[in-house]
């Protein structure tokens, strides 16, 4: 149990009343997570102590991020904002446990490709949900008041390693913004000692920044928001004029537990990009590959082929509209190239490489400011490109969040480092996430897609030239 001391930080938070953005209120319902695993090369007996990392977290949020905790609510003009009130906070749910099993029960590993080095160790969450006894976490949301953020200390019996489990409620952050948290937070922590310690790059919380932004920016509608106008079989809902309280009411979405786990070393990373178009980036040539691979595999498991193939890119609005890198709040949006299956199957591998350059190059604010006209005025959309945009007999899709050069490795609470980057389950299926390997200098693909088809992907020759099927 926590030392009051820890709780003595909230005590600094003052009532406030902030105002959600359209791509905010969008992401109800989904969250951000990592889990990070730490070694304890030096035996410290202290070693992620849960009482500093709890006090780190509490004074980080109540000096710098108060809208954590803070409570969804309808302001008197109908908008969305989070209201912070001292006397009613949403509190973190913040624990400690131990497995009684040592860490290392629940690692997958291969040799590395320098052998003067270790072995390259990853964590298999779906074996650690399994066989440790441990029940995954509540999600992170608002609804049946669950906190917003939820952290565990991981102890592991007979194990000098430490995982850190944290899962946050996507309306506060974009994948960015979650990353500077937890940097932010790991320096708090690492200084509680230094009570006059200000943070070296603190965060720009204040939405209006980016209502100003898009008020001078005209919307032009990207090629495939009007691809999935002419998908949908009946009429486009329009969004209704009360869509805060309804999109606040938005369940959790649940969680896609069938993760896979690929492993790409840097030498055959560069031979993908290769064999495919020395041109392009590796993120691009990545996405060519798998686009091929996956749509391959859907049609021997569903034995139908689609029509249509979907490659998606989040991407980052900041740098171009000329809002700080430490802004907090959402400003990433989707880029999206919708393929006809056939020509995925039948291209080269350049050929598909520009043609999803094509669609998803298209990452200017005027696509940005359309995407928010879209939640605020046909939310209806946002529905039909969820029933597109999934592996089916009638799509397959390829959804790539490249967190590869993200300061995750960073995330130091004064013990170092972490030493392997997981994730837990997290919403959507066919999505995919790219952390980077720094036990090899390559890079892992987390995916989630379904076992059935993961059966056919995974004895895939085109892809098994390139990457290693750890789960």
């Amino acid at each position: 149990m926590l030392a009051s001391k820890a709780y003595d930080y909230l005590k600094a938070v003052k009532a406030q009343e902030i105002e959600l953005g359209a791509v905010d209120m969008a992401t109800f319902g989904l969250n951000l997570d990592g889990v990070y695993i730490y070694k304890n090369v030096n035996t410290d007996s202290q070693f992620m102590s849960m009482e500093r990392i709890a006090s780190g977290f509490y004074k980080v949020v109540a000096d710098y991020y108060p809208m954590v905790v803070g409570r969804p609510s309808v302001s008197k003009n109908g908008k969305g904002v989070m209201i912070v009130d001292p006397d009613n906070l949403c509190m973190p749910d913040i624990a400690e446990l131990t497995v009684n099993h040592p860490a290392e029960a629940f690692f997958e590993t291969r040799d590395n490709i320098d052998k003067a080095k270790n072995t390259v160790k990853f964590f298999n969450l779906r074996k650690f949900y399994h066989d440790s006894g441990v029940s995954r976490p509540p999600q992170a949301t608002y609804n049946r008041d669950n906190a917003a953020a939820i952290v565990r200390v991981i102890r592991f019996a007979g194990s000098n390693y430490v995982a850190l489990y944290i899962s946050m409620s996507h309306v506060l952050f974009d994948g960015l913004g979650a990353t500077m948290f937890f940097n932010n937070w790991a320096e708090c922590t690492r200084n509680l000692d230094n009570p006059s310690h200000t943070l070296q790059n603190p965060p720009v919380n204040d939405r209006k920044i980016v209502t100003d932004y898009f008020d001078t920016v005209t919307a032009v509608e990207p090629p495939h928001t009007k691809h999935l106008k002419e998908q949908s079989t009946v009429s486009i809902m329009p969004t209704p004029d009360n869509f805060a309280p309804i999109l606040i009411a938005t369940p959790g979405n649940p969680a896609f537990e069938e993760q896979h786990l690929l492993h790409f070393t840097p030498d055959k990373l560069e031979q993908v990009r290769h064999d495919i178009d020395k041109a392009q980036t590796t993120n691009l040539t990545l996405a060519v590959l798998l686009s091929k691979v996956v749509l391959q595999a859907g049609i021997q498991a569903f034995n139908s082929m689609p029509k249509w193939s979907y490659v998606m890119f989040p991407y980052d609005c900041r740098k171009s509209a000329g809002i700080p890198t430490e802004y907090s709040g959402n400003l990433s949006f989707s880029a999206i190239a919708p393929l006809e299956s056939q020509a995925v199957l039948d291209g080269s591998g350049k050929e598909l490489a520009q043609a999803i350059k094509a669609h998803c190059s298209k990452t200017s604010g005027e696509y940005a400011k359309s995407t928010i006209d879209t939640i605020e005025n046909e939310i209806g959309v946002l529905f039909q490109a969820g029933a597109s945009l999934c592996n089916s007999a009638n799509s397959s899709y390829v959804g790539l969040t490249n967190l590869r050069y993200m300061p995750l490795y960073s995330i130091d609470f004064g013990y170092g480092g972490p030493e392997i980057l997981s994730c837990d389950y997290f919403t959507g299926e066919g999505m995919s996430r790219i952390y980077a390997n720094k036990q090899d200098g390559g890079i892992d693909l987390v995916m989630n897609i379904k076992d059935n088809l993961f059966e056919y992907l995974k004895t895939s020759e085109e892809l098994l030239k390139y990457a290693d099927v750890i789960f």
